[in-house]
């Protein structure tokens, strides 16, 4: 498939940095194309795909971690920051991709987990083993209470305790995530030192950009005060995590200076990208902390639809409205699926709907403003994958089980090839079952259908490209109701007019909004006076 080449739409944005209102596809590495017939994806199968990733149109693909690890946390557990997991390759083959990446005008993102490591990397093994070295404080360690119970009440993300004994040490260390995950001490100068030196060593490759892992989870609070209990929800609590209100085990203020340094080394390299991932109960407030100025980080992902059980005008008038177009506010980021939550696709409609649901969601999506992220078979409409228990991998999932949506759902191979044993993946054993419903959505399939969700997402893409309003302009809501959401997206050179149903019904066009205007697009009929269930239209005034 060739590449995308050039056009004048792309200079319609030459004036501003080349990520914002970029498109970006995310890759989750085990999972997109395996070239060695181990059942696991890896670099070769990403850089043997890359004509495809490329004719989306998008602008960027960040790849989930393919760094050396055991794999407690498939990958987010580090045991070498500076190298390639030998499952995914090697770093000649990650130079490869990038050469080949940029070849075709695709920037590479990738995740930079700063919070913690693998308690195999070699820095934890060194701090285990004596209080006195040089890095016995790069990590959380604390003496136990006098009862020999851990030094605070934090609990873990992933359920339990936030605390490990470790005997060889003869104290407690901090991890919020699993205990194989031992929380580093980011408050050490040295630690943010070689922090900074790490992502150094991916710049020099080529790297265009980061996303910043749980970068709210990067420093705690050094008295380890006792977080207290979380008020009540009309939600179930899964974990203990959920009862307490984290004030203290992460979101401490000097992260915005870490924040600081890394920003700077971005700029020395001219025209990188970063993206934080920042969730949590306070997260609205610690993203615009964390993008504010020019001298933060870019961007921030956010959590508003990744969770959500279903799609609303309320959902998305709240999203929206955190983000105005105030000078000093940070710039926002939007995705709908990735590889941590459940595809949307089967959250937010039913079977018999998808169809029509998808074609309306990939237009919301680009109709957004700000960096929007799209997820690994999202353009082909994938569902979630149910896993059986005893087939689970994702440690969250295994403990808390059965209340807690297991991530491996999303986490199935690409299918490539719908009538292959192997979906074209490159192995008829992967490291997770295959999605049996996606044979008839495979991207071959969709390739040879002009009227495929594949298609329609790269003609999307293409617009917000060539539209500076949907890339750039300001967000407006003009109306909002039950079922039904307009909204105005414009720039100094035109206004569009972005109009939803996301009900069952029928609904009327909104009343008090002028008719007139040229239909760029629109999904399942709908038009300037019907907007049947699950469509959508974009006029041009």
């Amino acid at each position: 498939m060739p590449a995308r080449l050039p056009d004048a739409a792309d200079h319609a944005v030459a004036d501003h940095p080349w990520w914002k209102g970029a498109t970006i596809y995310q890759i989750y590495p085990r999972s997109f194309a395996d070239s060695n017939d181990d059942g696991i994806g890896d670099l070769p199968g990403i850089t043997a795909h890359l004509d495809y990733v490329a004719s989306l149109g998008v602008d960027a693909v960040w790849l989930s971690p393919f760094f050396t690890s055991p794999m407690a946390d498939f990958g987010y557990d580090v045991s070498d920051y500076r190298d390639v997991d030998p499952i995914f390759g090697t770093l000649a083959d990650f130079d490869a991709l990038i050469a080949r990446a940029h070849a075709l005008g695709l920037k590479i993102i990738i995740d930079q987990v700063y919070s913690h490591t693998s308690e195999e990397h070699d820095w934890f093994r060194q701090s285990r083993a004596s209080r006195s070295g040089d890095k016995a404080d790069w990590y959380v360690w604390a003496d136990a209470k006098p009862d020999g119970t851990p030094p605070s009440n934090w609990q873990s993300v992933f359920g339990g305790p936030a605390w490990t004994w470790d005997a060889r040490r003869g104290q407690y260390y901090m991890h919020n995530f699993l205990k194989d995950q031992p929380q580093l001490n980011g408050h050490n100068p040295a630690v943010q030192d070689e922090l900074i030196a790490t992502a150094r060593f991916w710049l020099d490759r080529g790297v265009d950009g980061f996303r910043l892992d749980a970068i709210n989870f990067a420093m705690h609070d050094p008295a380890l005060t006792d977080n207290p209990p979380a008020p009540a929800t009309n939600r179930a609590r899964t974990r203990s995590f959920d009862f307490q209100q984290k004030l203290h085990n992460q979101s401490h203020p000097d992260i915005v200076g870490f924040i600081e340094r890394i920003r700077a080394l971005l700029d020395e390299y001219g025209a990188g990208f970063t993206v934080a991932e920042v969730g949590g109960d306070d997260s609205d407030r610690e993203m615009k902390l964390f993008t504010g100025g020019n001298g933060r980080l870019n961007s921030a992902y956010g959590f508003d639809f990744l969770y959500a059980d279903r799609l609303t005008p309320e959902l998305i008038v709240d999203a929206v409205g955190n983000w105005p177009d105030t000078p000093g506010l940070g710039w926002p980021s939007w995705a709908f699926e990735n590889h941590d939550a459940p595809r949307a696709i089967s959250r937010w409609t039913t079977p018999d709907q998808r169809d029509a649901f998808a074609r309306m969601k990939i237009l919301l999506l680009v109709a957004l403003r700000g960096n929007i992220f799209l997820y690994q078979g999202e353009e082909l409409g994938l569902t979630q994958v149910d896993i059986a228990f005893d087939d689970l991998l994702d440690p969250e999932a295994i403990a808390n089980w059965p209340l807690t949506l297991s991530r491996d759902g999303a986490r199935t191979p690409m299918p490539w090839i719908g009538a292959a044993p192997d979906l074209g993946f490159g192995s008829t054993q992967p490291w997770l079952p295959f999605g049996e419903d996606h044979r008839a959505i495979a991207v071959d399939a969709q390739e040879a259908d002009a009227t495929s969700l594949l298609h329609w997402t790269r003609t999307l893409i293409a617009a917000r490209k060539a539209h500076p309003a949907l890339r750039l302009g300001s967000l407006r809501i003009v109306h909002s109701d039950d079922a039904v959401i307009a909204f105005e997206r414009k720039s100094d050179d035109e206004t569009l007019l972005c109009a939803f149903n996301l009900g069952d019904e029928p609904r009327g066009w909104p009343v008090g909004i002028a008719t007139f205007g040229d239909m760029l697009f629109a999904t399942d009929g709908a038009d300037t006076t019907m907007l049947p269930p699950l469509s959508g239209l974009v006029l041009r005034r």
